[in-house]
């Protein structure tokens, strides 16, 4: 990947702890690295893909919001990176996430919704991802996930352990949460 541009490191404090702060803009997507002062050799990373309503606007029709905030505390207390990975609703964007909500309330499940819409039930990839590990120097981890398809994308990346994010389920969102195990093999 030549042509990422990258942000100075910045100092981040927020409500769980201080963060360093970097950014990556990979074309129109600005993707950001938030970890600790201390990485250590095989540090904890969560790879959060952007979630807009979840992770902004509090959303309980999904668990993004608090599979983030849970990170964000968990590399606050045991030192590690969170890359915030800007591929909105599974990659298919915000717009067709919003269509792919009104189709949810129709009745259709997540990954129906997106088929209907023409798109795959996860449109993300993962190549930016390795190249921001690649030059934090991050060589092997402990990778904070429920998501195989990110345990197997991390090519030349070492996963040591993968590390669960139990969220429990509220009534809006129970159904999503079965989909993600039983359609897309989510660890839950």
């Amino acid at each position: 990947m030549n042509n990422i541009d990258i942000s100075k490191i910045a100092t981040l404090p927020t409500q769980y702890g201080t963060f360093k702060i970097q950014a990556f803009k990979e074309g129109e997507k600005e993707h950001l690295a938030i970890f600790t002062d201390e990485l250590s050799e095989t540090p904890i990373v969560r790879v959060h893909s952007e979630c807009l309503t979840g992770d902004a606007l509090g959303s309980i029709k999904c668990d993004c919001g608090e599979q983030l905030h849970f990170a964000l505390e968990t590399i606050a207390k045991e030192g590690g990176l969170v890359i915030y990975h800007r591929q909105e609703g599974r990659n298919i964007g915000l717009l067709n996430k919003v269509n792919a909500y009104a189709l949810q309330d129709q009745g259709l499940d997540t990954v129906a919704a997106n088929h209907q819409l023409g798109f795959k039930a996860d449109e993300r990839t993962y190549e930016v991802v390795e190249f921001i590990l690649n030059h934090l120097g991050i060589k092997k981890l402990k990778l904070l996930t429920n998501n195989p398809k990110k345990l197997e994308s991390l090519g030349d990346i070492e996963i040591v352990e993968r590390l669960s994010i139990q969220i429990t389920p509220n009534p809006h969102n129970v159904g999503y949460l079965q989909v993600k195990k039983e359609q897309m093999g989510h660890l839950l």
